[in-house]
């Protein structure tokens, strides 16, 4: 496949994060089209963050995973946007998609087009599913189906998957509340330890802090999805560290150990100097065997705590669950998080031989 497809009046080329020419563009359209229908509750990537993001997975600097991001231009006009990722360590059958149209641009077919491209690159790096994500309001009804995004997966082929729930936590949470569900949970695994950082994973912890975050989307309920355990990677968590820390963002993180100091349970929150004033719930595991003991509870309250101790400009945390995953809802719900909308990945295969949609 060329560098540049054409649908129509619309063209799609490959964007370089090394040029601001390229890239400045691309991200304020991604950034409208992220932000379009549900400004509060958006989250897209902050430019200089996923700049720096794509310049080491364009470049092969980085040795986990390798991403791409495409502008579907009219005119020289950036009108539609798209982005394709893989990891490079393991689910070596998958990557993710992601597109946005300019919400003065929509209704148009710039977006299908910037699909199909994707799904072409897709095809072109060996990858044989195609997972992407979309969002509905609370309480649309039968998984938003009617909505934009859900609508134009299907229409290309994609199933829902997964069935996930968008949270927000209102901060500070009473330090007396969160005192209490900590001694609660404490009663429940008296040979379990807590230790809580901020910064980079403490050397001592790295292994174990890789082989619990290594599995924690396979772990946690999958649905439909093709997910494959991830591979536990020290080398690849200070990678990623590093890139963070020139992104600006800082990690909060708690673990639990047990009699034998092995990491047994995780969680972890992200906050970021581009966005002050949020939290993002990153990854939280229980290793299976050590669950029943309410250390998702404890590891989620020492980890708030910790947060609202050391950066008390944070006023809202924001974290996605499958909505299957009761445990952590139920850990979620005694922390006062709260459902703000609905949320889904979707999944398309690629046999050999597949070609797009007449449509």
């Amino acid at each position: 496949m060329s560098e540049a497809a054409a649908s129509g009046a619309l063209t799609v080329v490959e964007v370089d994060p090394f040029d601001p020419g390229s890239f400045d563009p691309w991200h304020a359209t991604y950034e409208a089209a992220q932000r379009h229908g549900h400004e509060e509750l958006a989250t897209p990537w902050r430019r200089e963050e996923l700049r720096l993001q794509l310049q080491g997975q364009v470049s092969g600097a980085s040795r986990t995973r390798r991403a791409s991001a495409y502008a579907g231009l009219v005119g020289g006009e950036v009108v539609a946007t798209g982005w394709i990722g893989a990891s490079l360590r393991d689910n070596l059958d998958t990557a993710e998609v992601e597109v946005g149209t300019s919400p003065a641009h929509r209704r148009r077919g710039h977006g299908s087009a910037v699909l199909e491209h994707l799904l072409g690159v897709a095809r072109e790096r060996g990858r044989s599913v195609v997972q992407a994500r979309t969002w509905w309001p609370a309480g649309a009804p039968d998984h938003g189906a009617a909505e934009a995004g859900p609508a134009f997966l299907r229409r290309h082929r994609f199933e829902l998957g997964l069935v996930e729930v968008l949270r927000t936590l209102e901060l500070p949470v009473d330090p007396d509340r969160l005192a209490v569900l900590a001694e609660q949970a404490a009663t429940h695994h008296p040979d379990h330890t807590l230790r809580s950082f901020v910064g980079p994973v403490p050397e001592e912890l790295l292994r174990g802090w890789a082989e619990a975050s290594a599995r924690v989307e396979s772990d946690a309920p999958t649905g439909d999805l093709d997910r494959e355990p991830g591979t536990a990677d020290p080398a690849g968590v200070r990678e990623a560290e590093e890139v963070q820390r020139r992104q600006g963002r800082t990690r909060i993180g708690t673990v639990a150990l047990d009699a034998d100091g092995d990491v047994v349970a995780y969680t972890d929150l992200v906050t970021s100097s581009h966005e002050p004033g949020r939290a993002f719930q990153w990854g939280t595991l229980v290793r299976r065997e050590h669950r029943g003991h309410r250390l998702g509870l404890a590891v989620k309250t020492a980890n708030l705590r910790l947060l609202q101790s050391t950066d008390p400009s944070v006023r809202r945390v924001l974290t996605w669950n499958a909505d299957a995953n009761a445990p952590m809802v139920a850990v979620n719900d005694a922390l006062g998080f709260r459902a703000a909308e609905g949320a889904g990945a979707f999944q398309r295969r690629l046999p050999r031989g597949d070609r797009p949609p007449s449509d």
